[in-house]
């Protein structure tokens, strides 16, 4: 369910929630082969299905920039924040590759607000989110996300 808040200066005090989790994404190896055609990171591993089946993994995976980059498509499932004039998206810390994603599994992702604070006329969070993989104890992914909104005049 995704944690909505009326406007950028409702996110103060909203340190510790938990967000999520999110619905369901199929990695296919569609998705794997577009990534590595926009990036041209062609590695076997990601894209030469035969040769990844004796692979370390047992076929092909996703690339950690793909599992990283679909937490754009979670942040929104996440947490909306309304009431905007514009935000942008400052950047990320923390980013840690923990599992592989293989082709024909599926993630989600939950989330935490770790910290909000006025910063440039505009309110600043940072939200933990954890890509997790169905069926392993171990995630694939965590990265702090930094978003900037600025209030309505």
């Amino acid at each position: 369910m995704t944690k909505v808040f009326n406007k950028p200066q409702d996110l103060v005090g909203s340190e510790g929630t938990t967000l999520g989790p999110t619905q369901w994404l199929s990695i296919k190896q569609d998705r794997v082969d577009g990534f590595a055609e926009v990036t041209e990171d062609r590695q076997w591993i990601h894209v030469d299905v035969d040769r990844a089946k004796e692979g370390p993994f047992g076929g092909t995976i996703a690339h950690g920039y793909l599992t990283m980059s679909l937490v754009n498509f979670f942040l929104p499932q996440l947490i909306e924040v309304q009431g905007f004039s514009h935000a942008v998206n400052i950047g990320a810390d923390g980013l840690r590759f923990l599992n592989p994603v293989k082709v024909g599994s599926r993630i989600c992702s939950t989330g935490e607000i770790v910290s909000v604070e006025e910063k440039k006329g505009a309110f600043q969070s940072v939200v933990r989110v954890t890509v997790e993989i169905e069926g392993c104890d171990k995630p694939a992914c965590v990265v702090d996300t930094i978003s900037r909104y600025y209030p309505e005049s």
